[in-house]
């Protein structure tokens, strides 16, 4: 079974820390997801702190049901050295990037999509690291599958992506 907090390829991590490093219970992928969801964190102080999410699930060691409550404290910690690396990558790009583009991300800014824009403060951290604002789509689940199907609608004007 794999365990994902974020799509990174290191599902293993979240899965550690709910069960070896922290509370001994096993989750499954959906729930690691409604967690991220619900209370996932960036940063460790947070303006509005979202409730306690209770999860329940067997124990590692004996395979009883157990039931522990999340705060998003612990989902920030858990979720940090994926952050760092985010981090690293997000200014390895912006390193690279040719200045013309790099110029218009500076005065627009950038949009996050998919699940990981759901982690609160996510944004604010990408901002105090690079000083480039960042903006948290609108629907967000959804707006990576609304892109790719405007793209293919339009695949003569969007020809260049499909290489």
């Amino acid at each position: 079974m794999k365990y994902i907090i974020m799509a990174d390829g290191k599902g293993s991590r979240w899965n550690n820390y709910m069960g070896l490093t922290k509370h001994n219970i096993r989750i499954g992928e959906r729930t690691a997801e409604a967690i991220k969801c619900s209370i996932g964190a960036a940063l460790t102080e947070l303006d509005e702190e979202p409730e306690d999410y209770v999860v329940t699930g067997p124990n590692m060691l004996t395979a009883l049901p157990q039931t522990v409550s999340l705060s998003y404290g612990e989902i920030a910690y858990a979720l940090e050295k994926s952050l760092v690396k985010l981090d690293a990558a997000l200014m390895k790009v912006l390193e690279t990037m040719p200045p013309e583009l790099y110029a218009d991300i500076v005065k627009n800014g950038i949009y996050l999509a998919g699940g990981g824009a759901l982690i609160k403060g996510l944004d604010k951290r990408l901002n105090a690291k690079t000083g480039i604002p960042f903006h948290v789509a609108e629907d967000p689940l959804r707006a990576i599958a609304r892109g790719t199907g405007i793209a293919l609608k339009n695949i003569n004007r969007f020809s260049f992506l499909m290489k």
